[in-house]
């Protein structure tokens, strides 16, 4: 296994790690995905998704202090959930069975596939009623892609921005859902990869950056233009998962 503890690993912990905290306080989150293809820069991406897995529960504990229920969307977190639950139950079963080169390479494509699908426009608010047959497909896609690569905003994305929410209304159920999902995937993705020193001792040092960023990203919601920051987000995004795809595909040759 790769040594956790060497500054470019750190670095691109901390980095990673701040990003999506400051994400989730601004928006409720939805950049998630930066984290593995980020840190796999510096480690192997089983290894970043397995630091990553409960450091998303201490950002939920604390940024739910931002986003009370009063800002979650009724119509739509009862079926958003299950449907994430489903997914994810699906997805661990799926990735149990990849060796680490196979992982690479599905994190790296659906890394690509979520960056450019962003960066060619994605989906415009429309304003359509609750749909809960759609929630419920929406929560197993992002169940699904968020215990494979911690890429779980895109599906939820697409559905909320279809209902045309308000800013502060999308953050809080995206919030309250990417919760669940985080709760479920912890105990399959330390399963995978269980914690060594090194691991623990990176997540230790990640955790601190967490109600900082998070409570930053709060501050600064109003102000903030969610598209630009999600813009250098994505572009990150794109460099990674290329040099993931690279890595996994170049392990078969």
């Amino acid at each position: 296994m790769t040594d956790l503890l060497t500054p470019a690993a750190i670095a691109a912990a901390l980095a990673a790690v701040s990003l999506i905290a400051f994400a989730k306080g601004a928006f409720g989150g939805g950049i998630a995905m930066i984290g593995i293809p980020l840190m796999s820069l510096a480690m192997d991406p089983l290894t970043a998704g397995a630091v990553l897995a409960p450091l998303f529960l201490v950002m939920d504990a604390v940024a739910l202090r931002y986003w009370s229920p009063k800002t979650w969307s009724r119509a739509d977190v009862p079926w958003l959930i299950p449907g994430t639950l489903i997914g994810t139950a699906l997805a661990a079963w799926l990735l149990m069975g990849l060796d680490e080169r196979a992982v690479a390479v599905l994190m790296g494509v659906l890394g690509l596939g979520f960056a450019l699908f962003w960066l060619s426009g994605g989906v415009s608010a429309q304003g359509w009623p609750a749909r809960p047959g759609l929630a419920l497909t929406a929560g197993a896609a992002s169940g699904a892609t968020s215990m494979i690569a911690h890429a779980g905003g895109p599906p939820v994305a697409v559905y909320l921005l279809g209902r045309g929410l308000p800013k502060e209304q999308y953050a809080g159920t995206t919030s309250i859902v990417f919760t669940f999902g985080n709760i479920a995937k912890v105990v399959p993705w330390l399963l995978i990869t269980p914690p060594d020193r090194g691991m623990l001792v990176l997540m230790a040092l990640c955790v601190p950056t967490i109600p900082l960023a998070i409570w930053a990203g709060w501050r600064l919601h109003a102000r903030l233009d969610q598209k630009k920051l999600y813009a250098v987000c994505y572009a990150i995004l794109v460099v990674a998962s290329v040099k993931l795809l690279w890595s996994g595909v170049g392990g078969y040759l």
